[in-house]
């Protein structure tokens, strides 16, 4: 049984990316897993101000959610990072949060990731640079493995994504962990 997170960056609760963790959540849960999932927009996540006080702490000096969300990082075997498409990148959630894992990025060792990505756009190509984005965190950590990538794209408006073959491809990829 392995330990999963998944981080959620999706500004709508049920939106599309939102959707897509939530089956991959139920395809590994199913499978018997350990699974929590922490929905961004629910948390309060203040900005890096890269006063580098965690360094000699390993805990971030705000006073918000982030140092128990790095804590369930650094337990996890398996880490999925889900976030809507923005102008061809993260959105702004998911990036607030990568900045935010400096104090204890270090011990992110051997983790497995999934991405799940969703988009207006109906082209996979079109989602290079924001697939690019997550790994440039990865390049960051220590031995990452990147198990597979949720393109959500031709979803635009909420609930789109639930006739697409992307929403069963998220829970077989759940399973599969």
């Amino acid at each position: 049984m392995k330990k999963i997170l998944v981080i959620s960056s999706s500004p709508r609760s049920g939106g599309n990316s939102d959707v897509l963790c939530d089956q991959f959540i139920k395809g590994a849960s199913e499978n018997g897993h350990s699974v929590k999932k922490v929905f961004l927009q629910k948390e309060k996540l203040n900005y890096c101000l890269a006063c580098y006080k965690c360094r000699e702490t390993e805990r971030c000096i705000h006073k918000d959610s982030m140092n128990d969300i790095i804590d369930m990082m650094v337990e996890a075997d398996v880490i999925v990072l889900a976030s809507p498409v923005y102008f061809y990148t993260i959105d702004g959630q998911m990036k607030v949060f990568i900045d935010r894992c400096l104090p204890k990025y270090l011990q992110m060792n051997n983790k497995e990731f999934y991405f799940i990505v969703t988009a207006a756009d109906d082209s996979i190509p079109a989602m290079n640079r924001t697939i690019e984005c997550l790994r440039g965190f990865l390049d960051c950590l220590e031995n990452p493995i990147e198990k597979g990538i949720i393109y959500g794209v031709g979803a635009w408006e909420k609930d789109d994504v639930l006739d697409l073959p992307v929403f069963d491809l998220a829970y077989r990829m759940g399973k599969e962990v």
